[in-house]
């Protein structure tokens, strides 16, 4: 990616130095349910929520970040204003005002209105404060444990958690959370597959833009975007955690399902094509 001396967000929020005397209360099975989540390609959110809070103690300790992590810091920053600027384009032509979203970085745990989380359960976004969580380390094992390297693999994390927050600024979390909630569990899972997987359009979306407008990828970018899709579906999570697949209890969606609707919106660009909601294949 040609990130490097491009604009940064200032919509970035560094909590990292917080420290938690406790689990914050939520107790260990929750802890446990959040960390089965990421395992299986589930949004933290949706465990977290709702959660009752029992005063987290937390105290401010001094953060020195190494100099890849300063780097990794200016990259999401950079990754992050370029959604602003491509949404900010898309809202704009369909008469709408593009809201923002912070990116909060953290290390360890981090309170959102989702919940009390460990970096365990991945980067999220939490449609209670509007706010994209990310600990760094995360692309550690991006690389390591999924197999999917390269700046692009990360950028396409970032994309897709905002997709989550277009999702919310549209009302269409708002509308599957209540259909959730009154489906039974093999039906809210099939509903959490169709909103993560116009989550992957929308980071297409992202990608079709910053490639058009801004020249932003080089040559193998939306390969290791794809591979990065492919390396986090639900069936390649489950045979590597538990060596068999279990269809009916995807939340995301398979490799091959993820790397298609990425695919549709980078081809695309637009929201229309991404209505994952009305498709009768996925």
């Amino acid at each position: 990616m040609r990130w490097s001396g491009r604009r940064g967000s200032r919509n970035i929020e560094d909590r990292r130095g917080v420290r938690f005397g406790r689990a914050g209360g939520i107790g260990i099975g929750t802890i446990v349910l959040a960390l089965i989540a990421i395992y299986f390609g589930q949004d933290p959110s949706i465990v977290l929520q709702n959660v009752p809070q029992q005063g987290v103690e937390s105290e401010q300790v001094p953060y020195e970040e190494s100099e890849a992590e300063a780097r990794l810091r200016e990259f999401v920053s950079v990754v992050l204003a370029d959604t602003e600027d491509a949404w900010g384009e898309i809202f704009s032509a369909a008469g709408r005002t593009y809201e923002q979203p912070t990116l909060v970085l953290f290390s360890g745990a981090v309170e959102s209105a989702c919940g009390y989380a460990q970096a365990a359960v991945g980067p999220f976004y939490c449609p209670g404060d509007r706010r994209v969580y990310i600990d760094l380390s995360f692309y550690q094992d991006l690389q390591s444990r999924f197999g999917a390297p390269g700046d692009f693999a990360q950028a396409y994390v970032i994309a897709h958690e905002v997709g989550h927050h277009v999702q919310t600024l549209l009302g269409i979390s708002e509308r599957t959370l209540a259909a959730r909630r009154a489906a039974s569990e093999a039906e809210a899972n099939a509903l959490s597959v169709r909103q993560e997987l116009q989550a992957d359009c929308y980071a297409g979306i992202w990608a079709h833009d910053a490639d058009r407008s801004r020249q932003l990828l080089e040559t193998g970018d939306i390969e290791e975007g794809l591979n990065a899709a492919s390396a986090i579906g639900d069936d390649r999570l489950q045979r590597q955690s538990q060596g068999y697949v279990s269809p009916e209890s995807f939340t995301h969606g398979s490799s091959e399902q993820r790397v298609r609707w990425f695919k549709r919106g980078y081809e695309s660009g637009t929201l229309e094509s991404c209505d994952t909601f009305s498709a009768r294949t996925l």
